[in-house]
This record gives structure tokens, C-alpha cells and sequence, in this order.
């Protein structure tokens, strides 16, 4: 079951935005458990149960990596037949640079190669900001305080994360493995999240 946009614009955002909700819920659960299992807590199951919930009523193939072509913008992400492949890469890449990456580093790091590789049919962009939260928080130690949290920050500051992943593809298509300025961008508003600005 799931509603169409196209069909009740109101019900449609009412949903998504419950959704965000439940998605928030479900990703403070997973930070508690990543708190005590650290590196080995970032799984593709963590990434599949946070997009579930972020799409649940409206898209049907929530929770499970694309079988079909996807276009975003100017950005195509890879081949449908290599996102198996790419998420590996992308949770063996976290996990191996768990404690040698900063909090900031594995978030910027998360929150780009997720919408990079955009490994769902639907919710790409609200998944990766949980899992960039999830990265921060956990890799921090702690819950981080603050009353509005980064991933809302985000969403208010799209011109900011929008030119963050744009620099992190060039520097991609490139040759180099480059994010510092989705870094700097994140440190700004986990800043911003401490002083509840």
C-alpha cells in the first residue's frame, strides 16, 4: 500500500514527513547500539532499515539496494548490477577508517558516497543524512545535544550541501578521494546543532 504523490499532495507530505519522524526514532535506537558495538554496527542492514522507514507508504521498494536505472539531476550514479558491489566498498571503507577518520571525516564521507552510489529507488538523500548522523554521533561517542539536529540543518541548507557534493564528484571523477568541503560544511552545523543556534 502506498499513496502517489500525484494523487494527494497533502496525505502524500503528511506521510513523508511521519515518516521522518519514525525514521528518527528508529535511528536514535541504532545510535544507542552503535555506541556499544562501534564500527561493526555500520552494516547494509542499518542502511536498509533506515531507508524502509524514511519511504514506508510511499514507494514499494523500500529497504532494498535499486534493480533499475535512476537519474539525478546532472549526477548518474553507477549501474544498477554494480550497487552490491559499491555499498561493499562504501561500509568496508567506513569500518576500515573508523578510528582513523574524525567524526566529521566519516559523516562527510557517508553523507557523499551514499548519495554518490544512490543505492535506492527512493529516499536516497533522507537516508544518507541519517546515516551521516549516525556516523557523527557514534564516532563521537555520544548523542550529540542540540534541539534541531544536523540532518534538519541540512534540509534548511541545501545550497551548502548541494555545492559539498558537487566538489566531492569533481574530485572523484578526478581521480582523488576528496571531501574536505562536505567536511567543512558539517563541522559548521554540528557547531551550529551544540550552541542550539
Amino acid at each position: 500500500m502506498f499513496v502517489l504523490e500525484q494523487e494527494d499532495q497533502e496525505l502524500f507530505d503528511r506521510v513523508q514527513e511521519q515518516n521522518l519522524n519514525r525514521q528518527y526514532e528508529l535511528l536514535t535506537n541504532c545510535i544507542e547500539i552503535g555506541l556499544v558495538k562501534g564500527p561493526v554496527s555500520f552494516d547494509k542492514y542499518l542502511l536498509w532499515a533506515l531507508n524502509h522507514v524514511a519511504v514506508a507508504n510511499i514507494s514499494q521498494f523500500g529497504g532494498r539496494f535499486r534493480k533499475e536505472p535512476i537519474y539525478v539531476g546532472s549526477h548518474l550514479p553507477p549501474h544498477f548490477k554494480d550497487v552490491d558491489n559499491w555499498m561493499d566498498r562504501f561500509i568496508s571503507t567506513v569500518q576500515e577508517n573508523w578510528y582513523i577518520w574524525s567524526p566529521t571525516e566519516l559523516a562527510a564521507y557517508g553523507l557523499w558516497r551514499m548519495n554518490w552510489i544512490h543505492p535506492f529507488i527512493e529516499g536516497n538523500g533522507r537516508t544518507a543524512r541519517a546515516i551521516c548522523y549516525f556516523l557523527l554521533c557514534v564516532r563521537s561517542g555520544a548523542l550529540l545535544k542540540g534541539d534541531k539536529i544536523v540532518p534538519e540543518r541540512i534540509r534548511e541548507n541545501r545550497l551548502g550541501y548541494e555545492a559539498a557534493l558537487i566538489a566531492a564528484d569533481k574530485a572523484w571523477d578526478a581521480g582523488h578521494l576528496d571531501f574536505t568541503e562536505m567536511e567543512d560544511y558539517l563541522a559548521n552545523l554540528v557547531q551550529a546543532q551544540l550552541r542550539n543556534d
